[in-house]
């Protein structure tokens, strides 16, 4: 399973990074077009709005599994194999999984409203369905629990050692 899990969020990093590519081309094509051409569009602006969401909600895994998250490495890296291995485990259990299952739920709702109304931009030009951006986040964080877990589990097999 946990080989099965650190494939899955391999290949959601490498989905983000193919995104995070097309985003750069867009503001490249988007700033060329306005700022040579005097030609904007709304919707090519939200679509890169869109596109950086799908890069951050989809990469906070991908994060987790590199290790490459945000914690106070002047201390963490000062510590033995298995403080590690502990503040990892506490912080998977106690921080990241509830904080995650939070979003989750709040975020499932936040979709589903937007759903029922058929939210669209409030902007002339802008994107239509965004209940699909505001479903995004919800399945990112589904993404970090399914990793998290992971990460306790491999916590815990190198604390048994």
């Amino acid at each position: 399973m946990k080989k099965k899990i650190d494939k899955f969020t391999l290949y959601i990093g490498y989905f983000s990074a193919l995104v995070l590519s097309l985003l750069v081309l867009l503001i490249l094509y988007d700033t060329l077009t306005r700022y040579l051409f005097s030609e904007g569009s709304t919707a090519l602006q939200e679509l890169e709005w869109h596109l950086f969401d799908i890069v951050m909600l989809f990469s906070i895994a991908y994060t987790l599994q590199k290790s490459a998250h945000v914690r106070v490495d002047i201390f963490y890296n000062s510590y033995s194999h298995k403080t590690k291995s502990i503040i990892n485990l506490l912080s998977a259990l106690f921080f990241i999984i509830p904080f995650s299952f939070l979003i989750v739920y709040e975020g499932i709702h936040f979709a589903q409203l937007s759903f029922i109304q058929m939210e669209n931009s409030s902007d002339p030009g802008g994107l239509p369905y965004r209940f699909l951006v505001k479903a995004l986040m919800p399945l990112g964080f589904i993404f970090l629990i399914m990793q998290a877990i992971k990460e306790v589990l491999t916590c815990k097999e190198e604390l048994s050692k």
